[in-house]
């Protein structure tokens, strides 16, 4: 783990068990290791960036699977976001927005093909905002265990499923699940800003790179984290997406994957 002025940032991991944070925000657990299947670097990366008292930004960014210096684009668009975070000239929003431009333009001006998704929760007070490209999951359910807030996946499968052409198991078995058509390093890269959204006591977010979505459907990752202490949750949830890499079931694809997560709860 690297630590700078609290800023807590995961590149290229490979733990063995979660990190549990207790902030005076709320509870933060943290994730990353690189798929069961192969040797190379984990391409995903993940920040924890506390801006003021009221105020953290959760960050998921998984490096393009397939395409060269996903590692790279994945730890670019992760250490813009801190940078422009650390020095905030108007708003939290447009601090964001910029990091993610710059970043874009950076991994643009590589020109080797590099590209990232990303997805962020910006926590202010009791209030969440999301913003997102790519495929990778920002998921809020309730004590409950029901979806108060999913993103869009940003790519032919997300757009099929949510204008009804597939359902989800469709979805999850498509040969074509993991072609996105957004992210950050391409030329017309666009960012998903989310609504604000209040949070209620027990409410929980879950951002993740898309090996949780293509290994576990989405009331199963509710019914692992809806109950219970969140590092609990989340250790079940991290066993059971592994399983699943590992051993495919039948009615999934199960794609073994780079796997980075982080959640958070809101203090009660």
């Amino acid at each position: 783990m690297d630590e700078n002025n609290n800023i807590i940032t995961r590149f290229n991991a490979t733990d063995s068990k979660p990190l549990d944070i207790s902030t005076s925000h709320g509870e933060i657990v943290c994730y990353s290791n690189r798929s069961p299947k192969k040797n190379t670097p984990n391409e995903d990366s993940l920040a924890v960036i506390p801006v003021d008292d009221e105020t953290t930004i959760l960050i998921v960014a998984d490096g393009l699977g397939g395409m060269p210096a996903g590692e790279q684009a994945s730890q670019l668009v992760v250490e813009s976001l801190i940078a422009t975070t650390s020095n905030i000239k108007s708003s939290v929003r447009e601090a964001i927005l910029d990091g993610i431009d710059e970043a874009n333009k950076t991994i643009l001006d590589m020109k080797t093909g590099a590209g990232t998704t990303v997805s962020i929760a910006e926590l202010s007070g009791n209030k969440l905002r999301t913003y997102h490209a790519g495929d990778s999951l920002i998921l809020l359910t309730t004590n409950h265990g029901n979806v108060k807030y999913q993103t869009l996946s940003h790519s032919p499968i997300g757009y099929a499923q949510i204008c009804g052409a597939l359902d989800q198991e469709q979805a999850m078995r498509h040969p074509e699940r993991n072609l996105i058509s957004n992210y950050v390093g391409c030329n017309d890269m666009h960012i998903n800003i989310g609504p604000i959204i209040e949070l209620a006591p027990h409410d929980t977010i879950i951002l993740s790179s898309d090996a949780l979505s293509d290994n576990l459907y989405e009331e199963e990752i509710s019914e692992f984290i809806r109950k219970g202490p969140l590092l609990d949750g989340v250790k079940e949830l991290i066993a059971q997406c592994n399983l699943n890499m590992k051993e495919p079931l039948p009615d999934r694809r199960c794609h073994p994957d780079d796997f980075t997560l982080v959640s958070f709860r809101q203090n009660t």
